[in-house]
């Protein structure tokens, strides 16, 4: 890649490295990480050089990428290796929660290391030590005595490995259920089942190289350089090569207007702005802009054809649909003007490749497949989708989420993708040597509404931290207050494993990747399956993650564990290759820096797709309705200084927004009569909460508050009714604090 030498025109300031502007300070991260793993630095320098990152799915093996040559380090990355470093907690701490209920999250990690297994019965004050033995007997009698329907297993995406996603799944099955699901259902759910239904295959159809290269690459519903910073060094160099940025969102976010890339020395001196132009509209507003878009080209005769001809179905149909639906309404139900979907419109037919990029803005809403789909119509309706600089991806935020669902790791399909029913049920039962059931399992958020309705008697957690993560947190709180047995096995203590047992609650240490005996492999968003080694040893009794599901299986029923008993993590890698196809070439991962991409650089090539027929199936989709009472806000929840749900700063460095700021349009503000730093009170149906106001470039009627904060506005019940995802949004009203009652 040849690259051009400095250009003025993108510069953001003369004034050194942003000094004065609000941005992250990369290199003050890099000594408070430092001082931060001061006791175990050469732990640290181990993961960083030979392990494969815990936090995004861009995916490294080392401290090399795959896309460019240089080092790919990233705050994300240093804000979570102290997970990994750190010394095991006191376990004398645990004797009493009542005081650990007054920590909050970063208080509670800063704890230590789970160390041993501990247990509290009902009634107890705390937790107190036990055996593994007294563990896994305890679960194992408990599972062996209930209905497999009533029981449920969730995993997170906390590092996990594709081994541990692969064993779990397969124990859930061999004990006879399922309700086994992972992270993927509170993000990227609707994008698996979209593309599925739409291309046949559930992933990024290009890699990152591709962004490089590009006409046009588009950022819908989706901040990467605060969930993935790494991407913007990607960016600088896809501007460097002529490619143009545009973004569609509510909020104009300021880490795309402008970025200091710390590994460029152009960037990191003068900044880089990455941004040419966003498009603004409503939270919810995506399926009616893309519609918009979509009939302007359609309407100017900018449609790719031969492409649409050869290599697609249904666009008679969509056009039709869009026929029937006003400017008027797509304008109103957007919040964008007729003229904007042109000028959108317009941009796509003057390129010759385009990426469209998105993440949570688009996938968390009651329609969130419909989103997508909308998406996938532009870009095969331009056939951009199946050639190089050309592609669709739903970028993840979190290094074990492509590669959970694709172990089959879910309630809904099997390894590979393949759907739950008899005959993939019945497949699999030849192949493992015992009966899988055939019925569809309980997604997440039904496990929560089962455990809610005292429908569940086990419910085991791989992580995760459901108080945080999940509308409603009351609501939350209630469902695992209920069933009679609550499992934690994870790293670190949690909020949710304080709430009181309805009977009995069991913590189980679990060991990182970093520490699982025999290694493990990470898919990444561009499907590339990287190996990971064993670096360090796992503190106290720390066990490997699948060693636990497989040991708890293996105690349920003895008389079978030779059915569920792997050997090593090499074993596991041999069996995935055989039963997901796409894996073959995953049993020769054996060293740091082993990888291999599944389906190439680019899947659907040449417009040849995984659908029954070959064609990709374009859809008619109708915009949901986008009427708002008089005074009534949009809001929509938002990531900061975060990973998931671990807050790493009170400050976003992106925009100087702090935990508990609203952003809000300053005309909205004006006409609410409240200026920056005030106090007002948000209120939706489901709850309320308090917050100050900062201003922002939203769209007007458009609102934004930090994640999990603002979970007290979400609705527990509203769901994409395709994927099970929850809709992270709210109508809300806003007012100043001092016109409530003190």
């Amino acid at each position: 890649m040849k690259l051009r030498g400095f250009n003025p025109a993108t510069w953001v300031s003369l004034v050194p490295n942003g000094l004065g502007h609000v941005k992250p300070n990369h290199y003050g991260e890099i000594v408070r990480t430092i001082w931060e793993n001061r006791d175990n630095l050469g732990a640290a320098w181990r993961i960083l050089r030979d392990g494969v990152c815990d936090g995004c799915a861009l995916g490294t093996t080392g401290l090399r990428d795959f896309t460019m040559d240089g080092i790919h380090l990233c705050t994300v990355r240093l804000n979570l290796l102290r997970l990994n470093t750190m010394p095991p907690l006191d376990i004398r701490r645990l004797d009493d929660v009542a005081g650990l209920r007054a920590l909050n999250g970063r208080q509670l990690r800063a704890l230590g290391r789970l160390p041993f297994p501990m247990i509290r019965r009902r009634g107890d004050a705390g937790f107190r030590r036990i055996t593994w033995d007294q563990a896994l007997d305890l679960i194992a009698d408990r599972i062996r005595a209930t209905d497999p329907q009533r029981v449920a297993f969730y995993l997170t995406s906390r590092g996990l490995t594709n081994e541990t996603y692969y064993v779990a799944q397969k124990a859930a099955r061999f004990l006879g259920t399922n309700n086994v699901d992972n992270a993927a259902r509170l993000c990227h759910a609707p994008s698996t089942t979209a593309m599925k239904q739409t291309l046949g295959v559930a992933a990024s159809t290009c890699s990152y190289r591709d962004w490089i290269g590009a006409d046009a690459l588009v950022f819908i519903g989706s901040d990467t350089p605060n969930n993935q910073p790494v991407t913007t060094r990607y960016l600088y160099y896809a501007k460097q090569q002529g490619t143009r940025i545009f973004v569609v969102n509510p909020y104009r976010e300021p880490g795309l207007e402008r970025y200091w890339v710390p590994s460029v020395f152009e960037s990191a001196l003068f900044g880089t702005r990455l941004a040419d132009r966003f498009f603004q509209i409503h939270t919810g507003g995506d399926i009616a802009f893309l519609n918009g878009t979509l009939r302007h080209l359609i309407e100017n005769d900018w449609i790719d054809h031969a492409f649409v001809a050869a290599h697609t179905s249904g666009f008679a149909q969509v056009k039709a649909h869009l026929e029937t639906q006003s400017w008027d309404l797509l304008e109103r139900a957007s919040g964008a003007s007729r003229e904007d979907m042109r000028a959108f419109a317009a941009i796509l037919a003057q390129a010759k490749s385009a990426v469209f990029v998105w993440s949570m803005g688009v996938t968390q809403h009651e329609y969130g497949v419909e989103n997508v789909k909308a998406i996938l119509n532009l870009a095969l309706a331009r056939g951009f989708i199946g050639r190089e600089f050309c592609g669709v991806m739903p970028i993840r935020g979190h290094s074990g989420v492509q590669g959970g669902g694709e172990m089959g790791c879910t309630a809904t399909t099997f390894p590979g993708g393949r759907p739950v029913n008899e005959e993939q049920a019945h497949w699999l039962s030849a192949q493992w040597g015992f009966d899988v059931p055939a019925w569809k399992g309980l997604t997440c958020g039904d496990m929560l509404d089962a455990a809610h309705a005292g429908e569940i008697d086990v419910f085991y957690a791989a992580g995760g931290n459901f108080l945080d993560t999940l509308p409603d947190p009351e609501y939350i709180r209630a469902a695992l207050a209920r069933p009679s047995l609550r499992v934690h096995q994870d790293i670190i203590l949690t909020s949710q494993m304080l709430v009181d047992p309805a009977d009995t609650v069991i913590l189980l240490p679990a060991a990182t990747r970093y520490e699982q005996r025999d290694g493990g492999t990470e898919t990444s968003t561009e499907r590339e399956i990287i190996f990971s080694p064993s670096i360090v040893p796992p503190p106290a009794e720390a066990r490997s993650e699948w060693e636990i599901f497989m040991q708890l299986a293996e105690r349920v029923a003895p008389e079978r564990a030779h059915l569920i008993h792997f050997e090593s993590g090499q074993r596991i890698r041999d069996e995935i290759a055989r039963i997901v196809p796409e894996y073959d070439g995953i049993q020769h991962l054996r060293r740091a820096g082993d990888h291999v991409q599944w389906g190439g650089r680019i899947l659907c090539r040449d417009g040849a797709f995984a659908t029954p027929d070959g064609r990709a199936v374009m859809t008619p989709l109708t915009p949901p309705d986008a009427s708002l009472p008089e005074g009534a806000f949009l809001l929509r929840t938002r990531r900061g200084k975060q990973f998931n749900s671990l807050i790493h700063g009170e400050r976003d460095p992106l925009n100087g927004a702090r935990r508990d700021d609203v952003l809000i349009n300053p005309d909205d503000a004006a006409a609410l009569g409240v200026r920056e730093g005030d106090l007002v009170v948000i209120r939706s149906e489901t709850g309320a909460m308090q917050a100050r106001v900062k201003y922002a470039p939203m769209k007007p009627r458009n609102v934004q508050v930090h994640w999990p904060e603002g979970n007290v506005l979400i609705a527990p019940n509203r769901r994409d009714a395709g994927s099970g995802v929850p809709a992270y949004k709210a109508i809300v009203t806003v007012q100043r604090w001092d016109c409530e009652e003190k």
